[in-house]
């Protein structure tokens, strides 16, 4: 029997929702090699830490890891390089206007299921460390009303 792989087409960086308030989203291209298309359409991506900036009026995705396995050959400073973002001009500056604002840029899931592969950026504000305590006792009360309520 053939193992299924959890979430064909996605590469989701799940720590996102934690860290930031996240707000209005926008899906935009990178600008990949080969054997790095060849690797994230296996599922071997990962974009914990990862994050975008602006380089000269473009948008670079920074720190996203892609490692190789069998039979795909990334080398091991490759696999964290930067890659360019691609998307139109006026995206890109409503996107570097957000960010000034104070906002930063969150990478949140790959998109791999499709003929293209596709970035899903957000634009979020980071959460302190109250408000991450808070989320987390509101939704311990959560599980415990539901378990009193069975």
């Amino acid at each position: 029997m053939r193992k299924k792989s959890q979430t064909p087409g996605r590469i989701v960086n799940r720590r996102a929702r934690y860290d930031y308030e996240l707000g209005d989203s926008l899906v935009v291209g990178l600008q990949l090699t080969g054997a790095e298309t060849k690797a994230l359409r296996m599922g071997h991506g990962q974009l914990r830490g990862a994050y975008v900036t602006e380089k000269a009026g473009e948008l670079w995705l920074i720190n996203a890891q892609i490692s190789g396995s069998s039979g795909i050959n990334i080398p091991e400073d490759g696999q964290t390089r930067s890659r360019k973002l691609l998307a139109k001009r006026k995206e890109i500056d409503s996107l570097i206007a957000g960010r000034q604002a104070g906002n930063a840029l969150v990478p949140t899931e790959l998109l791999t299921g499709g003929r293209y592969i596709k970035l899903r950026l957000a634009v979020g504000r980071g959460k302190k460390r109250y408000d991450k305590r808070e989320n987390i006792k509101r939704r311990q009360q959560e599980r415990e009303a539901k378990r009193v309520t069975r």
